[in-house]
């Protein structure tokens, strides 16, 4: 394995120009009638919102701060399987620190992790343990931002858990180690789970991702099992059709986002805000800074397009999370926030997670539970590991 090489996060001054300057230049839609008199967001992105967003986003988002943030971490870029793969090497302030994986999802990036991070490996500086230390390791999922150039081979979950897993074990040395992840995140800890058992200290998601997604499959349903499937069965409807539009023309989408920051913006922007316990007020949950450096990263590297790809993968032959009726048997630990996407029972989930040590059920949050309420997750995967030191 080649050994990694540092990596700074310097975005050209030309590229912010262009970007500002195609800002100046957006084309917005009217506002459909009827219902968004009384609801803005009923048929996606309020016009207005994004308005707002759009001119400070050019005037007043301050990139460079949002750069220097992710640069008080060590970066590292290290070449394998055909990429250059970028992680954040954060190490803990504690007696043998654990190892711990952090992944994101879909459409987060690594800007998700600026606030939990150091809830992680300095435990004690927010009034916790230092022997509940972690050494994190954050890489940008393949296909994503700053790992991500232009002509690259296309990763679906099974491909990234491999290549996550070689960055730990092959490259960093770790025999073994933890992983956590929300979103795609919590896919490929998953798959790691079942694919890469013997390196996994435990796995701990709050998204149950590989759970519960065929309603054919539960037969005689419990009243709360009921409850999950008319969520389900809503989240089909009204939830999935950027699923079938990523997963089923990516190249065609690509164009536009790659084109206009504003629909950019647009894409994204209604995702923070849909699955965000947010009130329907998204900046209460997540900040203007915090949603525009993630989409600003997408922006400058280019890389949403091959962040559809895990959707068209898993509509178009590559492997599951894990096969039909396999199941994982690592230890397990799951945070529900309330306002997730989706939120199996404990009954579903225990038909794949056979070893589940902590199921915590939270007061607060959403699908972007690192952002939304970074000490609350730290806490729990804290509490977790700490049972599996």
């Amino acid at each position: 394995m080649t050994k990694p090489v540092p990596f700074t996060l310097h975005v050209a001054d030309a590229d912010i120009a262009d970007l500002k300057a195609r800002l100046a230049r957006t084309r917005f839609p009217d506002s459909a009638p009827g219902e968004a008199l009384s609801d803005p967001w009923a048929y996606g992105t309020d016009v207005a919102y994004l308005r707002s967003l759009v001119e400070y986003w050019r005037d007043g988002f301050d990139w460079r701060a949002e750069e220097a943030a992710l640069n008080v971490f060590p970066q590292f870029r290290v070449p394998i399987d055909g990429i250059d793969l970028h992680y954040l090497r954060v190490e803990g302030k504690g007696e043998n620190p654990m190892p711990l994986l952090l992944l994101h999802g879909w459409p987060g990036s690594v800007f998700e992790f600026l606030e939990i991070i150091p809830r992680l490996t300095d435990p004690a500086r927010f009034g916790g343990d230092s022997s509940d230390a972690f050494t994190v390791i954050a890489p940008s999922l393949p296909g994503y931002g700053l790992s991500f150039k232009p002509g690259q081979k296309r990763y679906g979950v099974p491909e990234m858990a491999d290549c996550v897993a070689a960055l730990m074990h092959d490259v960093l040395g770790f025999s073994r180690f933890a992983a956590q992840g929300g979103d795609w995140g919590a896919g490929v800890t998953s798959r790691l789970g079942y694919a890469h058992a013997e390196k996994m200290i435990g796995i701990h998601v709050n998204f149950m991702m590989a759970a519960g997604r065929d309603p054919n499959a539960i037969q005689n349903p419990t009243e709360e099992e009921k409850r999950y499937l008319g969520e389900l069965a809503h989240w089909t409807r009204e939830g999935t059709g950027y699923q079938w539009i990523q997963g089923t023309r990516p190249q065609t989408l690509s164009f536009a986002l790659t084109d206009s920051p504003a629909g950019l913006a647009a894409w994204i922007v209604e995702k923070f805000r849909a699955w965000s316990d947010c009130g329907g007020d998204v900046e209460s949950a997540i900040s203007r800074d915090q949603m525009l450096a993630d989409i600003s990263l997408y922006w400058f590297t280019g890389a949403i397009g091959s962040s559809f790809w895990p959707y068209y993968a898993r509509l178009h032959g590559s492997a599951a999370i894990l096969p039909p009726g396999e199941t994982i048997t690592v230890p397990t630990g799951y945070a529900q926030f309330p306002r997730e996407i989706l939120r199996p029972p404990r009954s579903i989930a225990e038909r794949v997670f056979k070893n589940i040590r902590r199921w915590s059920v939270m007061e607060k949050g959403g699908h972007f539970a690192a952002l939304e309420q970074p000490e609350l997750l730290a806490h729990e995967v804290r509490a977790f590991f700490r049972e599996l030191h």
